[in-house]
């Protein structure tokens, strides 16, 4: 499946189940995949707003927003899925997170 396919096909499954964050979740990752971080932002918000213990929609919510160029939107982002790398024992994205929030 080619990369605009695969956002495609999703697109239609998040259409016939809006509030399915499942979906929402692969939306965005399949946008992330296309360099289209503008348009993968509102479902990244949805699964974050959706499952307050996600900590990967948030990780991927603020590299957009940093990619955008919408640091102080970032910043919370990073510190919310940090709390929750610490509390999860998830080393790597910890060490990820402090990097980037260090680079602030």
């Amino acid at each position: 499946m080619t990369p605009s396919a695969r956002s495609e096909h999703f697109f239609a499954l998040v259409a016939r189940q809006p509030d399915n964050e499942l979906f929402r979740f692969s939306l965005a990752q399949a946008l992330l995949a296309e360099t289209r971080q503008a348009d993968a932002v509102e479902h990244l918000q949805f699964c974050a707003q959706k499952k307050p213990d996600w900590m990967m929609p948030r990780i991927l919510l603020a590299k957009s927003l940093l990619h955008l160029g919408r640091r102080d939107e970032a910043r919370p982002r990073l510190e919310e899925a940090l709390r929750l790398a610490i509390d999860q024992d998830h080393e790597d994205p910890e060490a990820e997170l402090r990097a980037l929030l260090a680079g602030l």
